[in-house]
């Protein structure tokens, strides 16, 4: 059995159950603290959270996500405008039965803080703690670079950090053989990185070269590697006066394993 459920506090709002699937229509405003809560018996599964948003193609280890709706602070910055708003919301879930070579990272519905869904993407620092900067954004699919701040721009800042990282967990193991930045674009206010380093956590460790464009900026691996990790460091800036490197969106191609 299947469920999808909306809590405030220890309030249930509304709650429905599917054999194979869940699709849920709640009529009502969302507050700041509401909790949607999904069940199921699978653990990788298709997740909408909101018609504004693009489905969520995630593993669940304990078969369960508890997804924050994300009103508090300055959090809907980073999704298009009408998401989570009026009154009529339609959610849902499903199991994921497919297993094709894809990108591994995205996740529209990742988020800071604990998560109980991945992939999830974490970082070191995230410029002034503001949510049009923090990591989730680098995997949440959009490519769109020309800009920065708020939703379609949002972006992973580094605060002008030498140290920073970032780190994509996928909470189980995958095979990848490849990855892709989308740097941010937003010249001549941004600046750009011209190398970077990324390890695996089989202990595999490539330095690569970037170049200061919009788009897709491929880096092979040396071969597949099963991995449950990713991790972006040693990020040289160049020589430019801007101090605002940032990236865009990270993908990892590969598949799951035993899937």
């Amino acid at each position: 059995m299947n469920q999808i459920s909306i809590w405030r506090g220890t309030e249930r709002l509304a709650s429905i159950q599917g054999e194979t699937e869940a699709q849920l229509e709640f009529k009502g405003e969302y507050q700041a603290g509401d909790l949607i809560v999904f069940e199921a018996e699978y653990k990788h599964a298709l997740i909408s959270v909101d018609q504004a948003l693009q489905t969520a193609r995630v593993y669940l280890p304990n078969g369960a996500f508890e997804y924050r709706i994300p009103l508090a602070g300055d959090n809907l910055l980073v999704y298009p405008p009408h998401a989570f708003s009026g009154d009529q919301h339609v959610l849902s879930i499903c199991e994921d039965i497919s297993n094709e070579y894809r990108n591994l990272a995205v996740n529209p519905a990742d988020q800071r803080g604990d998560i109980t869904a991945y992939p999830h993407a974490t970082a070191n620092v995230e410029t002034r703690d503001e949510s049009v900067f923090c990591a989730r954004n680098v995997i949440d699919g959009m490519h769109i670079a020309r800009g920065h701040g708020e939703w379609p721009y949002q972006s992973w800042g580094i605060g002008a950090r030498t140290d920073a990282h970032l780190t994509v967990e996928f909470g189980r193991q995958v095979t990848a053989d490849q990855m892709a930045l989308y740097l941010r674009a937003d010249f001549p206010h941004d600046a750009y990185w011209i190398a970077g380093t990324v390890t695996l956590s089989d202990g595999y460790q490539q330095t690569f070269e970037l170049k200061g464009v919009e788009g897709k900026q491929l880096i092979k691996f040396d071969g597949s590697h099963n991995i449950t990790w990713a991790k972006l460091d040693q990020l040289i800036k160049c020589d430019m006066p801007s101090a605002f490197p940032a990236l865009r969106q990270w993908e990892i191609y590969g598949q799951d394993i035993g899937m």
